[in-house]
């Protein structure tokens, strides 16, 4: 008897520790995303640190990407460490918006940190430092800006010898040449974000490695990923989707299920990065913007998309191409659209309008929507569709 009780304590011994490193394992491989590219997060743009902590604590479990967007704590670098520190601590990628990388002091403020920030940032947090986010919404600012002669005399350009191709020179000119703090940025950073509405490939050409593709304000989804998948692939470069405001009110965000909607599709189309832009501060909320339904889908998010088997990460892809006139800025967000925030629509803009209508709603999701520019017509995709009609079958 005593020879089967040792036995039965020796196979104790081994079974049950085996036992409990097979659930251990098996919970972390439950909590470990399909592709180890994809993030998925939320945009802090609170003010203090118990806000953030706040926040951090309520969706790490179900998120791996912490991005600090607040403008107040870019400015204090005892609160960007903290914050980064404590979303580091927790296991979470960090991306850190900063406005400009040029100043060393600007209203009164001593700004040199951010220099030695971004510059020691992969020694402090290793992989986890995604880059940095530079600026917001370039390609909207310069859709909607009200422009005068003035605002381009000092680049060396005439009023009179404005073309769309001078433009489109001046943007990329204005980020590669005359921009310090976003060399400093590209030169110390493995990747510079920016979240925009509009140009999204002119946002690759001036330099910007990931952009974020602005989904709310009633914008056709289809439209906005056929633009912004169309101008990373073309330029080998990474893209996602920043879920803003559906209302200029409370309660700003779209409801739950609709922006669990979106997160998806933008899931299966490829996105690379997803975020919840949270902001502002609803009253008697100490998470800003996002209820506990946007919480609630956000977990469901990553249990079925993320770790889990129910969707597959980029199922939908681009298979044919709309093609629209080198140099085009056209904002395409309705057909009196801007271009280039200098122009009104042209003579060109109702037959774009009337034919990517109709390619949307043909094609939908598959879509990708490009510029010739360089233009390879290899297999790419299936089919290219030029703004004149042309359609090519490699």
């Amino acid at each position: 008897m005593k020879k089967i009780y040792v036995f039965v304590i020796i196979a104790c011994l081994i079974i049950v520790p085996f036992s409990i490193l097979l659930t251990v394992n098996h919970l972390i491989e439950a909590q470990t995303p399909k592709d180890e590219k994809f993030h998925v997060g939320v945009a802090f743009c609170g003010n203090t640190t118990l806000e953030a902590k706040n926040l951090i604590d309520r969706v790490k479990n179900y998120t791996n990407l912490f991005v600090l967007q607040s403008g107040p704590v870019s400015w204090n670098e005892t609160l960007t460490n903290e914050i980064c520190d404590y979303a580091f601590s927790c296991g979470l990628d960090i991306i850190v918006y900063f406005g400009d990388l040029n100043y060393r002091v600007l209203e009164g403020y001593d700004l040199l940190w951010r220099l030695d920030f971004v510059k020691n940032a992969e020694d402090r947090y290793g992989d986890k430092f995604l880059g940095v986010y530079m600026y917001d919404e370039p390609g909207g600012i310069y859709l909607d800006y009200n422009w005068t002669e003035e605002d381009i005399i000092p680049r060396g350009a005439s009023i009179d010898d404005l073309t769309y191709d001078s433009i489109a020179n001046l943007y990329v000119y204005g980020f590669e040449v005359l921009d310090q703090g976003f060399k400093t940025a590209k030169a110390y950073s493995d990747r510079v974000f920016v979240s925009d509405y509009g140009l999204y490939w002119f946002d690759y050409l001036a330099g910007y490695d990931v952009v974020l593709a602005h989904v709310g304000w009633n914008h056709t989804l289809e439209q906005d990923i056929a633009l912004v998948r169309g101008a990373a692939k073309m330029q080998d470069k990474n893209w996602g989707s920043m879920i803003t405001w559906k209302y200029d009110e409370t309660p700003y965000l779209d409801s739950a299920e609709v922006i669990f909607e979106q997160m998806l599709i933008s899931y299966e189309c490829g996105a690379q990065y997803i975020l919840v832009f949270n902001y502002p501060s609803l009253e008697g909320n100490v998470f800003g913007v996002l209820t506990e339904e946007h919480f609630d889908v956000l977990e469901r998010f990553w249990d079925e998309a993320v770790v889990g088997s129910e969707y597959s990460w980029g199922s939908i892809k681009g298979e044919v191409a709309f093609v629209l006139p080198k140099n085009y800025g056209w904002g395409m967000r309705h057909p009196q659209d801007r271009i280039w925030g200098w122009f009104g629509p042209d003579e060109l803009s109702p037959l774009i309008w009337d034919i990517s209508r109709s390619l949307l709603s043909d094609y939908n999701y598959s879509l990708d929507i490009i510029y010739d520019d360089g233009l390879k017509l290899d297999d790419t995709y299936k089919k290219y569709i030029f703004w004149n009609g042309t359609i090519i079958t490699p």
